[in-house]
């Protein structure tokens, strides 16, 4: 059954009000798991870590390390870490307003992750050591010939691999396609992107 300007009136349609709820509970789901889970494991690192020389989880290869990142990735920028604490207030702000068109489950894990990344590390920022707002991130995930990261970090890698796709997919966040003619009617279907 279809509305006079060819809009489904089906519920499975990802723009449909029932749908967007679904998808947009998905996206808040994987954030707060995903919070909670950087939030843990820098906490256990705290707890574990400290004052250790390097825990070996795989050989060489996988190890933990406890270290304090007043900076952003590869502790780039440790001058400027209210600079830091600023973007992510903005970006956080950013994925929440977009969040509210979602209609893509691939988007709600990509924005998902994003959130939970961005807010993990800013909640270090705001919370820890040395003041408010310029703490030093807690990393302890140690590669080989790569900086120590936590699970924020590979949150927010994630997300971007996931939006990168989904842009070069020609996939909106409402789950549309960008060619699509109806893209910019509100009430025009939404094309299943998931």
């Amino acid at each position: 059954m279809q509305a006079a300007r060819g809009a489904s009136l089906s519920t499975s349609d990802p723009g449909s009000p029932p749908a967007r709820r679904r998808t947009w509970l998905m996206f808040a789901a994987i954030a707060a798991v995903a919070y909670a889970v950087d939030l843990t494991t820098k906490q256990l690192a705290l707890a574990h870590l400290e004052g250790r020389d390097d825990v070996s989880v795989i050989g060489d290869v996988l190890t933990l390390r406890l270290a304090f990142n007043p900076g952003a990735a590869f502790s780039f920028g440790t001058d400027f870490t209210w600079v830091f604490t600023t973007l992510s207030i903005v970006a956080a702000i950013v994925v929440l307003v977009v969040s509210r068109r979602l209609g893509s489950k691939v988007w709600a894990l990509g924005l998902g992750l994003l959130l939970a990344g961005v807010t993990g590390n800013l909640t270090d920022r705001i919370f820890r050591e040395p003041e408010p707002f310029h703490g030093h991130v807690v990393d302890m995930i140690r590669l080989p010939n790569w900086p120590i990261f936590n699970v924020a970090d590979m949150c927010i890698n994630v997300a971007a691999v996931i939006i990168v796709i989904q842009a070069f997919r020609g996939l909106r966040v409402d789950g549309r396609r960008v060619e699509d003619p109806k893209a910019d009617d509100a009430e025009g279907p939404a094309e299943s992107a998931t």
